[in-house]
Parts: C-alpha cells; structure tokens; sequence
C-alpha cells in the first residue's frame, strides 16, 4: 500500500509542468549559469561552492514549496479528505507523500550531480555519507515545514507564502551566495534557518569532506521538530 500511494504521488509531482519546472530545471538552469558565468562573485572553484546550493535549493523545492503547494490543493479540492475515508489509514497517506519526495529529491540527486561532474565538479569521496546525511535531516526539516504550511493555510495563501519564502531563502538563506560572504547580521541569521544550515554543512562535506557541525544538525533537528508538533495540531483536512 505504501509504495503504490507514494509511487502515485511521485508520478502526478513528475506530471505536473509547475513542479517540474520547480524541481529540476530552475536548479539545472542555476547550477549550469552559476558554474559557467561570472554573475555571483563566489569562491574558486566556483562549481564547488555552486553544486552544494543547488542541492540546497532542490531539496527546498521539493520537500517544502512542491509539497506544501500540492497539499494545499489537494485539501481545496478534497482529495486529502476523500482519501482518508478510503481504507488507507492516516499515517500511510502522510508517509506515502515523504517517500514521495524522498524519491523526487533522489531523482534531482542523481540527475544534478551527473550534469556537475560533466561540468567539472569533483566532491571530496569522504564527505558523500555525510551528504547523504545532511540530506536527509534537510529533506526532514523541509518536509515537515511543507506540511505545516500547506495543511494550515488556504491553498492561495500557501502558494503565495511558499513562493515568497523559496526566493527569499534562494538569495538570503545562504544557497546561492556562501554565509561567509554575506554581512554578519544576514549570515547569522541564515545559519538559523534551514537553508543555510543545509547548505553550508553540504558544501563543508563536498568541498572539504568534513562532517556537518553540531550547531547545523541541531537546527536542522529543531525545525523538524517544532514544524511536526505544530503540524500535529493545526493540519487540516479541508
């Protein structure tokens, strides 16, 4: 039951132009632009510091905008609610839409990280579990940020909200431009949110193979939590 719910899931995601576009050629467009031209002063080798943010970026896009939009209208519309009458129990509809974007973010993965090596990209063999890792947690944080905000809000203002917020963070929240080139205010509160967190730890494990800080995992590990206790109480079915 699991896997057929969250292989549908994945298939109406990979169907949908909006989502598409959203999760694979928005990062494939900045990874090949970042990496190629001079456009964003950034640290040599540039594709070391672009790669780790554009993973950033396609973990956000999936797990938190991608996901937070399409339940919003799955609730307008009331394909959440007629689901849960059906014989699928709760917990297997909320995990089908993670495994969901577990796959999704491992089809970016694979297909990014393919097109950067093609580009000249050459991660540090040691840091890839710790990536792998880093993932994960963001993939956690995210996903339950998703849900929170497309299980609380109406589906217009969750579209609204959700996009404000993935360009917000794609320019400020340490993605696109390292938080130690960003003034001290802006990258103190970049390394409190989730993207910079993600971000930073990615680019210290594929760069440098290092393992992400504490401080990293631990406010990727806050937002997870604060997110799913607040989702627990205010997500809705319509």
């Amino acid at each position: 039951m699991l896997a057929v719910q969250s292989g549908t899931e994945m298939r109406l995601a990979l169907r949908n132009g909006e989502q598409v576009l959203l999760t694979l050629l928005i990062p494939i467009v900045l990874l090949v632009g970042l990496s190629t031209l001079d456009v964003v002063p950034l640290p040599a080798p540039r594709i070391a510091s672009v790669v780790p943010g554009v993973l950033a970026l396609a973990v956000m896009s999936t797990a938190f905008t991608g996901q937070a939009i399409a339940l919003g209208f799955d609730r307008r519309y009331g394909v959440v609610r007629r689901l849960a009458a059906t014989a699928l129990p709760r917990w297997l509809l909320v995990a089908g839409r993670l495994v969901a974007v577990l796959g999704t973010v491992a089809l970016q993965v694979v297909v990014l990280g393919v097109l950067a090596v093609a580009l000249g990209w050459r991660p540090v063999a040691s840091g890839l579990g710790w990536a792998l890792l880093l993932l994960l947690l963001g993939c956690a944080a995210f996903g339950s940020l998703g849900i929170l905000l497309g299980g609380s809000l109406r589906a217009e203002i969750t579209l609204a909200v959700a996009n404000v917020v993935w360009f917000v963070l794609l320019l400020a929240g340490g993605i696109i431009v390292p938080l130690g080139m960003l003034p001290g205010p802006l990258a103190a509160v970049g390394a409190a949110l989730p993207s910079g967190a993600l971000a930073e730890g990615l680019r210290a494990a594929l760069a440098g193979g290092h393992p992400p800080s504490a401080a990293q995992v631990a406010v990727l590990l806050a937002w997870t939590a604060v997110a799913s206790a607040l989702a627990v109480r205010t997500v809705k079915l319509r």
